[in-house]
């Protein structure tokens, strides 16, 4: 889940590098989504950052947290948690 706040957006570079990666993998198991944490109370803690913020969930849980738009632990984190 791209985190992301109403003033600054979604980050638009990441979401290709996402759609790229979900091509190559082509796996059921990968969804990519975009949360606005001002509209969303469960992600207020995330309020006020600058910096884009990544959740991976697996069965609904929180396993991993990505903060800032660093493309190569992106793409390994997702590798790791699939």
């Amino acid at each position: 889940v791209d985190v992301f706040q109403a003033w600054c957006g979604p980050c638009k570079p990441v979401v290709n590098l996402f759609q790229k990666i979900k091509n190559e993998v082509g796996s059921d198991l990968l969804h990519f989504a975009v949360a606005e944490v001002d509209s969303i109370d469960a992600l207020e803690k995330y309020r006020g950052q600058c910096e884009p913020v990544f959740l991976f969930y697996t069965g609904g849980e929180l396993v991993a947290v990505v903060r800032g738009a660093d493309a190569p632990l992106l793409q390994k984190t997702i590798l790791k948690q699939l």
